[in-house]
């Protein structure tokens, strides 16, 4: 059903081979574009995007904790925002209890 074809990368503008059961994989996943940059160029980006921050995918700075007593049961608990002191904070088994859903 797929034949091999021959593609150009948007980046490099190298030929690459986007083989037939590269197009099946494709088809499986629901994907309805071609790939636009070889394999060399994707890996790449990929690398490139996977460098951390908020912005990109990668691996995001640990959350501040703050120190905080539970409003139902007393307990202390880190929470990932600073207690104003103006609302409960609950630790997480209570903060469940009590949530609507």
């Amino acid at each position: 059903m797929y034949q091999d074809k021959t593609l150009t990368c948007r980046e490099c503008g190298s030929d690459f081979e986007f083989s037939a059961s590269e197009q099946e994989f494709y088809a499986e996943r629901g994907f309805t574009n071609e790939p636009g940059r070889c394999p060399q160029c994707r890996a790449a980006r990929k690398q490139r995007n996977n460098r951390g921050g908020f912005g990109n995918r990668g691996a995001r700075p640990p959350r501040e904790m703050h120190p905080a007593v539970c409003a139902g049961c007393g307990a202390e608990t880190e929470v990932p925002f600073k207690p104003s002191g103006d609302r409960p904070v609950y630790c997480f088994d209570c903060f469940n209890k009590n949530r609507s859903y």
